[in-house]
C-alpha cells in the first residue's frame, strides 16, 4: 500500500503502526538480501511504532506522516543510527543530533526503520561503496538501480519503506527515481532547508521527497518544507498545500513543452519515443503540449566547474585524507582543486544564461517534459555507462546531464514514471515548474503517473 492509504487506515484505526512496520520489517528480511537497499536497520523502530499507537489510543493530535515507515539516505544525520557515509572515513560513527529533515519527519509521526545505501558522500550515478557494496535495480537485479539515493529508490520500489529522503545534487534523487519506476521530487533550494551543513548558502545540492506515488511525495514534502533558521535560503511556505495541489488535476488550456534532449548527449530511442507519447497524449486531457528546442549544452561544462567548487568545499576537512577515500570521491575533489576562477566565472555567466533561457520558457508554459535518464539501466558492476545513442561519453558524469543542467537552474523537477521498456525496466520523464513551482510539477506528475502505472518489480 502507499503511504497515502496506510496513513487513511491508520487515522481510522483499521490497521496500527506496529502491523505496518512489523511488515516493513518482514519485507527487508525477505528482500534486502537480494537488493542491498537497507544498510543499517533502527532497533527502535518497533518501540516508536508502539508509541505512535499509543499517541493515537489516547486521542492525542498526531502528524501527517504519523506511524508511517521511513527510510533515510546514510548522508543523512540520524541521532543514535549509525551514519557511515557509505564511507570508511565514517566506520561505525553515531551522529548526536537528527538532521532537520528527519527531525522533521520524526515530528510529523514518521517512524525511521533503516538507512538507505548511498555510493560514497553520495558521490556517483550507481550506488556502491567499500563498506556496504552494491545496491541492485529490483526490476533487474543485474542492473543499476541508479544513484546516489539508489538504496531508498530500491527500498520503496519494493515496499521495505513507505517514504524515503533522497538528496540531490545533479539528479541523485531523480536518476534512481527515474531507474527504479518510483517518484521524486527535486524542491527549490531553501524549501527543504539542508542541517546540519558547513555550506549554508549552497544552491545545488537539495533535499527531497521520494516515494512510490506522487500523493505520497506531495504527502512528505508538506511535512518536510519551510523556512529554518540554520539556512539564509527559504522559500514561501505559508498557505502552500502540496497534497492538495496534486489531487487538483491539469484542467484544459495547461500548456506544456516537450524538449527531447536538453543536454544535447542524445537518447535512446525507444526511451524518447516512450517520453514523446506520454508527453503529447496530455493533449486527450485538454492540455496544450508543443515540441520546443531547448539546448542547454552549454551548461555542461558549467555545471562541472561549479560541481567541483561544491567538492572542495564539501570535503575540506577531509583534504588531508584524500588518499583514504575511494577513486570516485577522490578524483571529483581532485578535479574540484584543479577547477581555476575563470573556468568557475564563465560558470557563474553560463548559469545566469541558464536561468533566463528557462525564465523565458516558463512564460510561455506551465511545465517542461524531457527525458530523465537517457539510457536504460546499466550493469550494475559498471561505475557508469560509457556511450549514451552509441556516442561515447566526453566525462563520465556526462550521461547524467539531462538532469544536471536543470540542477543548474534552481527550479523544481521531479521524475516520475511513463512506462516500461520493451525489457520490463522503468522509464522516468522529467517535470519541471517556474520559480515556486512545486504545486503545478505535482500536479501534471500525478495526471501522468495515473495514465501509465507500472505495478511492482518482479522481485
Amino acid at each position: 500500500m502507499n503511504a497515502s492509504e496506510l496513513r487513511r487506515l491508520l487515522l481510522a484505526k483499521e490497521i496500527t503502526s506496529v502491523e505496518i512496520v512489523t511488515a516493513a520489517l518482514e519485507r527487508i528480511a525477505a528482500v534486502n538480501p537480494s537488493v542491498n537497499a537497507i544498510c543499517t536497520l533502527s532497533e527502535r523502530a518497533l518501540d516508536d511504532a508502539r508509541a505512535a499507537d499509543e499517541r493515537l489510543a489516547r486521542g492525542e493530535p498526531v502528524g501527517l506522516l504519523h506511524g508511517l515507515p521511513v527510510g533515510i539516505k546514510d548522508v543523512t544525520p540520524t541521532a543514535g543510527l549509525r551514519t557511515m557515509y557509505g564511507s570508511p572515513l565514517y566506520a561505525e560513527h553515531v551522529p548526536a543530533e537528527d538532521a532537520l529533515v528527519v527531525r522533521r519527519l520524526k515530528e510529523a509521526g514518521a517512524v525511521v526503520v533503516g538507512k538507505t545505501n548511498t555510493p560514497e558522500f553520495a558521490a556517483g550515478g550507481n550506488t556502491y561503496n567499500e563498506v556496504f557494496g552494491r545496491t541492485h535495480n529490483p526490476w533487474n537485479l543485474e542492473r543499476s538501480a541508479g544513484g546516489s539515493s539508489g538504496g531508498s529508490a530500491a527500498a520503496l520500489a519494493t515496499g521495505m519503506v513507505a517514504l524515503a529522503d533522497g538528496t540531490d545534487l545533479g539528479g541523485s534523487l531523480r536518476i534512481p527515481s527515474s531507474f527504479c519506476g518510483v517518484v521524486g521530487l527535486r524542491p527549490s533550494p531553501g524549501l527543504v532547508p539542508i542541517h546540519p551543513s558547513d555550506q549554508v548558502w549552497d544552491t545545488l545540492d537539495v533535499a527531497g521527497p521520494m516515494a512510490r506515488t506522487v500523493d505520497d511525495v506531495a504527502l512528505m514534502l508538506q511535512a518536510i518544507a519551510g523556512p529554518s533558521p540554520f539556512s539564509p535560503y527559504y522559500q514561501p511556505i505559508a498557505g502552500r498545500d502540496f497534497v492538495a495541489a496534486a489531487g487538483a488535476g491539469i484542467g484544459r488550456g495547461r500548456r506544456i513543452a516537450y524538449a527531447p534532449d536538453v543536454a544535447g548527449i542524445g537518447v535512446d530511442e525507444a526511451i524518447e519515443r516512450r517520453c514523446r507519447e506520454a508527453a503529447f497524449a496530455l493533449a486527450q486531457t485538454g492540455a496544450v503540449v508543443e515540441e520546443v528546442e531547448l539546448d542547454l549544452a552549454f551548461a555542461r561544462p558549467a555545471f562541472l566547474a561549479l560541481r567541483g567548487l561544491w567538492m572542495v568545499a564539501h570535503h575540506h576537512h577531509h583534504l588531508d585524507r584524500l588518499e583514504r577515500m575511494g577513486e570516485n570521491v577522490g578524483g571529483n575533489v581532485r578535479r574540484g582543486l584543479a577547477t581555476t576562477t575563470e573556468e568557475l566565472g564563465a560558470a557563474e555567466r553560463a548559469r545566469g544564461r541558464l536561468w533566463h533561457r528557462l525564465r523565458e520558457l516558463f512564460e510561455r508554459y506551465d511545465q517542461l517534459l524531457t527525458p530523465c535518464m537517457v539510457i536504460p539501466p546499466f550493469p550494475v558492476e559498471e561505475s557508469y555507462p560509457r556511450t549514451v545513442a552509441g556516442r561515447v561519453m566526453e566525462t563520465y558524469v556526462d550521461w547524467i546531464a539531462p538532469t544536471f543542467v536543470l540542477s543548474l537552474s534552481g527550479l523544481p523537477v521531479a521524475s516520475v514514471p511513463v512506462g516500461l521498456d520493451a525489457e520490463g525496466l522503468p522509464v522516468g520523464i522529467q517535470v519541471a515548474g517556474g520559480p515556486q513551482g512545486e504545486e503545478g510539477v505535482l500536479a501534471l506528475a500525478r495526471v501522468i503517473q495515473e495514465a501509465y502505472p507500472i505495478g511492482s518489480p518482479p522481485i
